[in-house]
């Protein structure tokens, strides 16, 4: 008679896994450089860039520069909860996740737009110096683990279309809550104390003053 062996579920692919959590911890490695660096490129590049695109609307110029610190960080961690959402099922699904594989292409689109920000820009804006150390090679091994895996769906034009537009939304989601949570705290009562830039109070000594 031939022993039959129990069927065992096959273990879990470490590939695939380091492929699916990697996405958490390579958006992490690539956000902490933003948020270091953010409020200092703003302070100080953004006033160059001003004044060498005048034709830029200025409400483009104020929607990088009215974000203080603590509202940049808050969106962060935000978005942080976006992104951890997306590696958890891809690794629950194996990979299979269209969720998570939009937001994989998402994230290596991402940094070619950090690369092309910098390359219009003439100069460093933050988050691209982990774009092509971190964010594109950690996309294109993860896509070459899905593929060796059977699981990686069909790259078309509309897939990076949504890849994108899933980054933009996500990221405009974690900023309007991120200024939900914290302007109410930045105005007092009385509604007359205005900020700079970066969230430091404004010196309206002798305002109204002749």
């Amino acid at each position: 008679m031939i022993e039959q062996r129990a069927n065992t579920a096959n273990p879990p692919d470490p590939a695939l896994k380091a492929a699916t959590l990697g996405l958490l911890a390579a958006w992490i490695a690539h956000d902490l450089e933003e948020v270091a660096t953010m409020a200092r490129w703003s302070r100080t590049r953004v006033p160059v860039l001003r004044e060498r695109h005048p034709r830029v609307p200025e409400r483009f110029w104020r929607s990088v520069t009215d974000v203080d610190g603590r509202e940049f960080a808050t969106a962060v961690g935000f978005m942080g909860l976006i992104v951890a959402a997306a590696a958890a099922d891809g690794l629950r699904t194996g990979g299979r996740s269209a969720f998570y594989q939009a937001s994989l292409d998402g994230f290596g689109l991402h940094g070619l737009v950090h690369l092309a920000n910098s390359a219009a820009t003439r100069g460093y804006t933050p988050g691209v110096a982990t774009s092509p150390l971190i964010v594109v090679p950690f996309t294109l091994w993860a896509r070459g683990r899905l593929r060796r895996a059977g699981v990686l769906r069909p790259t078309r034009a509309r897939d990076a279309v949504l890849g994108l537009g899933l980054a933009a939304a996500a990221t405009a989601t974690a900023h309007a809550a991120a200024r939900l949570i914290r302007r109410p705290a930045l105005v007092p009562p009385g509604g007359c104390r205005s900020f700079t830039p970066h969230g430091a109070p404004a010196d309206h000594r002798g305002a109204g003053r002749r």
